[in-house]
């Protein structure tokens, strides 16, 4: 069979219009970044793995601490605080944005983190230039201020030029924007696909296995906290007629519902009389085994999607669980989101390049460098490679 008759996938991320507000819609309601993030946090594997992923991206932060330490913006954050943020949605999104701000002179003088899932991009021009970003607090309306949602509209929106640090081109918007004091700055918007462009997460293929993976949670915690119970039935006579019966019978089997009211006894009384007391054992269903199948492969699919397959077996246990072999595995991990490491370090550099002169200690490349959260050590004299946090 070739491709032609093969069934076409569904294309992951729909990129729309919006020409109300002039922009280039993120998923087919312009809510992709928040319902991706959704759908992470509410699995228990799909949030651990983009939470390792953020912390070794993260690593031990900038190389320099004397510019870790550097107040960057009004704000009061430090470069150390920025890369803590843009370290969390590269995680999440791949991608992260930055708000450059300028003096009159062109110069840098602060920068600041946007939440990624804030950003949206306008549409490119006829030469497929993007030039402006659009900021809102929250697309999905649902924020407020003064007791008021926060409409998505044109007045609650933030048209931001991209980042262009070219010093005649910032001055240029400077006077068309009345002034210094008018002036909103730059916004650096990267993504694994590139500056000013949508991307597809690397968490987007694995988005099923995450929502199954939250379902099968909650159905294993419905099983303990609202299966029925009991040890057994303990059944007796009454000497009642049905007419005469307590009607209390519903509110009771409500008591023996969840893991408080496990091993009780549920005490049923007869109507006939040549019925003798009786105890009957009570088999529970249990639901779990149900789906131990359908959670080992949504578990192997998360972790391989993140290459984190050596942590889902270190866990398990598969591989054993030797202090050297742990070590081995957190040493390989942090190799691999080296690529996501100098994408940002690439973005810290175009900034930092055109700070004001004097005003921040930043020399060159290596002070900018992210350190490994672990660091592979050779040992000169056995050979011996171990592993260190720093």
């Amino acid at each position: 069979m070739n491709v032609k008759n093969t069934k076409k996938a569904d294309k992951r991320v729909d990129i729309g219009y919006l020409s109300s507000l002039g922009i280039q819609a993120y998923g087919h309601n312009n809510l992709y970044p928040q319902e991706l993030r959704a759908i992470i946090d509410a699995s228990p594997n799909g949030s651990t793995c983009v939470e390792r992923r953020a912390t070794y991206i993260e690593g031990n932060g900038i190389a320099s601490q004397v510019l870790a330490d550097t107040v960057c913006d009004l704000l009061g954050s430090t470069f150390d605080d920025i890369h803590h943020l843009v370290s969390e949605d590269m995680a999440y999104y791949d991608g992260f944005a930055l708000h450059i701000n300028y003096n009159v002179m062109g110069e840098v003088v602060a920068v600041s983190h946007i939440p990624f899932e804030m950003v949206r991009l306008v549409e490119p021009d006829e030469n497929g230039v993007v030039g402006q970003v659009v900021i809102h607090p929250d697309w999905t309306a649902k924020r407020t201020r003064n007791g008021k949602a926060v409409k998505v509209n044109k007045d609650n929106c933030d048209y931001i030029a991209v980042f262009n640090p070219d010093k005649a081109v910032v001055q240029a918007q400077i006077i068309k924007a009345g002034g210094i004091e008018f002036y909103e700055g730059q916004v650096l918007y990267v993504t694994r696909a590139g500056r000013n462009v949508y991307c597809t997460p690397v968490a987007d293929t694995v988005l099923p296995s995450m929502s199954g993976d939250e379902a099968i949670s909650n159905v294993a915690c419905r099983n303990v906290r609202n299966n029925f119970l009991p040890a057994g039935i303990l059944v007796t006579k009454r000497g009642q007629s049905a007419e005469e019966q307590d009607n209390g019978f519903t509110e009771e089997i409500g008591k023996l519902q969840g893991d408080m009211n496990a091993c009780k006894i549920l005490h049923i009384e007869i109507y006939s009389d040549e019925d003798m007391p009786e105890f009957k054992p009570f088999d529970a269903k249990n639901y779990d085994k149900e789906f131990t199948a359908s959670s080992a492969k949504f578990i192997d699919d998360i972790y391989a999607r993140f290459n984190q397959e050596q942590f889902a077996r270190l866990r398990s246990g598969a591989i054993g669980f030797s202090g050297q072999l742990a070590n081995d595995v957190k040493i390989e991990y942090a190799e691999q989101v080296t690529k996501q490491q100098r994408m940002i370090t690439r973005a810290y550099r175009s900034v930092l390049e055109h700070w004001t002169p004097n005003t921040i200690p930043y020399k060159g490349v290596e002070d900018i460098k992210i350190e490994p959260l672990i660091k592979s050590i050779s040992n000169e004299q056995g050979g011996v490679k171990s592993s260190q946090s720093n």
